[in-house]
């Protein structure tokens, strides 16, 4: 049978690829397969007795884990939260910001970063916002959660209302722009998580209009 035009872009993958839930779209990485290379790579030593760290089994473990050699503390890693937010005009366009820096510099992306130790997910997402864009943003609805394994982040995003402040370039984006719905930038996403979140808004906001293709290649790293 012939897969509806749109129908992977509304989440409608194979039974497989549902088992990981929506929030599973935004990553290929495979779960249980460790931390990813480049983080492996910088953890050498134990934080607590400064001795040497080897992945492998560990009793009482179900999963094989960072542990120190001489000490045998178990070093375990999380996945770090980036908040972010899709702010939206009163004419129901979204701002998107051209990204600044690598990976991703010159593509579009929703502004936020990582969140702090010492603040909420709202307020964390209403800085990163601010820094960013200018905007002051009051967010409201969760559009989703999106996993990039590959980044060994969790990308949480809000649908906010602009409530005051005014749109302005920074280090982290070369141009603040609204877009109309159906004039989103496809081909010029920088990352999957925003891909599937705008993906997600518009099903919500404007479900006739259907999103465009997955752009071929996608950036590794950074916070989107």
């Amino acid at each position: 049978m012939t897969e509806p035009r749109g129908a992977r872009s509304r989440g409608l993958e194979p039974a497989g690829a549902r088992s990981r839930g929506p929030d599973g779209r935004s990553t290929d990485v495979l779960a249980g397969s460790g931390p990813p290379a480049w983080l492996a790579s910088m953890l050498n030593h134990c934080n607590r007795c400064g001795g040497r760290l080897v992945h492998g089994p560990i009793a009482g473990e179900d999963r094989d884990r960072l542990s120190c050699v001489d000490c045998g503390h178990v070093a375990y890693l999380n996945p770090r939260l980036v908040v972010t937010t899709l702010p939206v005009t009163e004419d129901g366009d979204v701002i998107l910001i051209r990204r600044g820096f690598e990976p991703g510099r010159g593509l579009w992306a929703q502004p936020g970063g990582f969140l702090e130790i010492d603040e909420t997910p709202t307020e964390g997402a209403i800085r990163e916002t601010l820094e960013e864009t200018g905007l002051i943003v009051v967010p409201g609805e969760i559009v989703g959660l999106y996993a990039r394994l590959e980044a060994a982040v969790i990308v949480l995003v809000y649908e906010s209302a602009i409530a005051g402040g005014e749109a302005r370039i920074s280090p982290e984006a070369q141009e603040v722009r609204a877009f109309a719905p159906h004039a989103i930038p496809w081909s010029e996403i920088a990352f999957r998580t925003t891909y599937w979140a705008l993906v997600d808004w518009l099903a919500r906001r404007r479900p006739e209009l259907v999103p465009g293709a997955e752009p071929f290649g996608w950036t590794s790293g950074g916070t989107g």
